[in-house]
């Protein structure tokens, strides 16, 4: 599994050098390559409307100068030695009225697959049409139109990724293409079907999800390992924005559906490109400020790389050890006492050393001193910082930490 940053919100078509470096400073070495950036949705909306007297153009249309732009970001990534693995073609916004851009937009994602060629991006997301698309005929136009784009995506071995969207009605955004994933996983069987070769894959939008009130989990089971991509971000489940995941709150509650994004993933097994989203948030914040919120993005990425393959930590080690006898031992054992069963556990609180916790001894906390050198001691207990201060201090090593916000069966 990869863990990337979206350029978008950071980084400057005209000036990228600035905002790749804080990408890197913030220590992430894998970039999503969305090419919003240097051809946005509102800039191929303005495109041919009238402008205020000295406004300059932000876009003028030409492809030749989308390519332009494109290079000049990936001559800086390459500079910083940074990975790029996706990206993603421009799109027009979900509200457009522009049908006369169908056309201009079809060149750019024809430009998008011969940039990922030349760039050796294997993978790049392509929204499906939507603009003037009757319901009843969303599949054989986006049929036609996925599948024209074959052959040039072979020659430059790029796998398209489709995406899942929302519609706006009204001014509501609602479940549109792809959202529905046993739908989504029909497409991109039939296309690849059709296309003789596996050309065709899914990327997951968490903040369509959340915008449409999905669980998330039943699509990721339904969409199983056609999912490649994952794009992680924040919003309050009624607007379009992207925010730094667990930032949009309300009475101390996240908006997002974190628990049935992580649950899924997990169950599939998981093993493609997860991609933080942070455009708003990073274009809101200071230049000065920017680098330290990506520090804090990518221990945010790192956070769900672990819960994601929190077992593969398990697996590490030839024993385990807990610390802990509370609920969040419980449900270890619950969950994983069958397959990965403990030695013994630690607690601090001498009333309970010499007992029995689920049929797992409980024993004081100087028994972590004998333990051999490829023994884990995952710690059970919420006061994490505190447990590891402890046992650092007495000279325990292998430390870990277990967390149960995420399992499939909690205690009640």
């Amino acid at each position: 599994m990869q863990v990337g940053c979206s350029i978008a919100g950071i980084v400057d078509k005209k000036y990228p050098a600035q905002g790749v470096l804080n990408i890197c400073d913030g220590g992430f070495e894998h970039i999503f390559f969305d090419m919003s950036v240097c051809c946005g949705s509102g800039d191929l909306e303005k495109l041919g409307k009238p402008r205020r007297p000295n406004q300059r153009a932000v876009f003028s249309g030409s492809p030749q100068e989308f390519r332009q732009s494109l290079q000049s970001v990936l001559e800086q990534i390459k500079k910083r030695n940074l990975d790029v693995q996706a990206a993603r073609a421009p799109y027009l916004p979900r509200d457009t009225k522009r049908g006369d851009l169908k056309g201009l937009l079809a060149e750019l994602v024809q430009e998008s697959i011969l940039f990922c060629g030349q760039a050796n991006f294997p993978f790049l997301v392509i929204q499906p049409q939507f603009f003037g698309v009757d319901r009843s005929k969303e599949w054989p136009v986006n049929r036609e139109y996925y599948l024209g784009l074959v052959e040039l995506a072979r020659e430059n071995r790029v796998q398209i990724l489709l995406e899942n969207q929302c519609r706006n009605v009204n001014g509501h955004l609602v479940r549109g293409m792809c959202s529905d994933g046993a739908t989504a996983a029909g497409w991109v069987d039939r296309l690849n079907q059709e296309a003789q070769e596996e050309r065709f894959g899914f990327c997951m939008d968490v903040g369509v999800c959340n915008l449409c009130g999905q669980t998330m989990d039943e699509p990721i089971q339904q969409l199983g390992k056609r999912l490649k991509a994952v794009i992680l971000r924040d919003c309050d489940g009624s607007r379009e924005c992207s925010m730094v995941p667990f930032t949009s709150v309300y009475q101390r509650g996240s908006q997002t559906n974190w628990l049935g994004l992580v649950r899924g993933l997990r169950d599939i097994g998981f093993d493609g490109e997860l991609i933080l989203d942070c455009e708003d948030t990073a274009a809101a914040f200071s230049p000065l400020l920017r680098p330290k919120l990506l520090k804090f993005t990518k221990s945010v990425a790192d956070y769900f790389q672990w819960q994601l393959a929190m077992e593969e930590q398990l697996k590490k080690y030839r024993s385990i050890v807990l610390f802990g006898a509370g609920n969040m031992c419980r449900n270890y054992l619950r969950c994983f006492g069958d397959k990965y069963p403990p030695l013994f556990t630690c607690a601090n609180n001498p009333a309970s050393w010499g007992t029995s916790f689920h049929g797992v001894e409980v024993k004081p906390p100087e028994s972590l001193k004998d333990l051999s050198a490829d023994c884990g001691v995952f710690i059970c207990n919420m006061y994490y910082w505190e447990v590891k201060e402890q046992l650092e201090a007495m000279g325990v090593k292998n430390i870990e930490f277990f967390n149960d916000e995420y399992l499939s069966q909690l205690v009640e």
